[in-house]
């Protein structure tokens, strides 16, 4: 009788065991700032990815296999993002999406490169990430030359003979998207008259405010983070000055008119062209909305992210992270936002990007071309 028991119970245990295995029996990670000021970014990061893990679940998986989903919080912070991503190459987990900022998905990169894991960003838009030769970075966004460059033509071509002033937060993300947009403002023959630095986090602009009123600046561009930027705004208005704001794709969440109120009317910034109205990701927007999720900023680009991925792995035969980016920069991927094909650095060769506009209702809408 007592063996039988002991049968039993070995059977219970094995089937417990394997029931785990299966549901849980290849892993991939999302990480980003699911904690800080970037917080708001981390959950369109997370909502992305759970979304695309229970879709290709519901699909049947990954090479027969159940995919689980590791969330990992680098809050925007170098060293913490280093330290995720030895983590997750010690788990020997063969897929991350991510980070979200630039400062963040460069040195975690070196890290993945080391403990053979591949990484697509789907907000990374700092152009050092792929042009380090390393084998296992890729994104679904662009990059800050591209961004720089439509920024830069737009403030020349609609603010001509304004005053502009340049402000970054010497992020790698801010400070580079600055400067991308400076050249490509001087080079369109405008020069600005200010160009100035403060340090992310800071909360007090009331010093740089002052100068962009006594420089009587027309338009403000601002290379950093929504809460900032936010901030900047709120502070030119206490002040009285009408002075427009622009930014970079940072400015993607309905935070940032929370931060603001209505004060958010008018500012301007740059962003690919808005995923959720393309064919392409029209259903995955409504499962979205069931969820009372909107998929704003990079939700669907991170959910593109997983896309990419799992339709290599599959087309490969392998997870193996080597073989799979090859087989990424060699096909073309069809996903929510578009048909994606890659060049040999990790980047993307389709992706446009286009001026937004703030209306007083926290909402925004693409500008058509001729700016209004």
């Amino acid at each position: 009788m007592t063996s039988m028991k002991l049968i039993g119970l070995a059977f219970g245990a094995s089937l417990a065991l394997s029931t785990a295995a299966f549901a849980q029996d290849l892993t991939i990670a999302v990480a980003g700032p699911m904690t800080g000021g970037e917080s708001a970014f981390g959950r369109q990061l997370r909502n992305g990815a759970d979304m695309a893990v229970t879709d290709l679940n519901a699909a049947g998986g990954v090479l027969g296999k159940k995919l689980a989903l590791d969330v990992e919080d680098d809050a925007c912070d170098p060293k913490q993002a280093r330290s995720v991503a030895e983590k997750i190459g010690s788990a020997r987990i063969p897929f991350v999406v991510g980070h979200y900022c630039s400062s963040s998905s460069i040195p975690a990169s070196e890290a993945y490169a080391e403990n053979n894991v591949l990484q697509i960003t789907p907000a990374s838009t700092n152009p050092t990430f792929t042009e380090r030769k390393l084998w296992n970075v890729a994104r679904v966004c662009g990059r800050d030359d591209q961004q720089g460059q439509v920024a830069g033509n737009y403030i020349a071509k609609n603010f001509k003979g304004k005053n502009i002033a340049i402000l970054n937060d010497k992020t790698t993300y801010g400070k580079g998207l600055a400067d991308e947009t400076k050249k490509a403002l001087n080079k369109a023959g405008v020069t600005e008259k200010l160009y100035e630095s403060y340090t992310k986090g800071d909360k007090d602009f009331n010093a740089i405010v002052s100068r962009l009123k006594a420089e009587n600046i027309d338009l403000v561009y601002v290379g950093g983070y929504h809460q900032e930027a936010g901030l900047i705004l709120r502070q030119m208005r206490d002040q009285g000055l009408k002075t427009i704001l622009m930014a970079g794709d940072a400015m993607a969440d309905k935070e940032y008119a929370s931060i603001t109120g209505p004060a958010a009317a008018g500012t301007l910034f740059t962003f690919g062209p808005d995923p959720r109205k393309k064919p392409t990701a029209a259903a995955i927007v409504e499962k979205f909305k069931v969820k009372n999720i909107d998929p704003e900023g990079y939700t669907l680009y991170t959910y593109a992210a997983v896309q990419v991925w799992s339709q290599a792995a599959a087309k490969a035969g392998t997870t193996d992270p080597k073989k799979v980016m090859d087989t990424i920069k060699a096909g073309s991927w069809d996903t929510v936002i578009g048909k994606l094909e890659y060049d040999s650095k990790g980047d993307i060769k389709q992706l446009d990007y286009v001026v937004y506009r703030w209306d007083d209702k926290g909402g925004y809408a693409e500008v058509n071309e001729k700016g209004s």
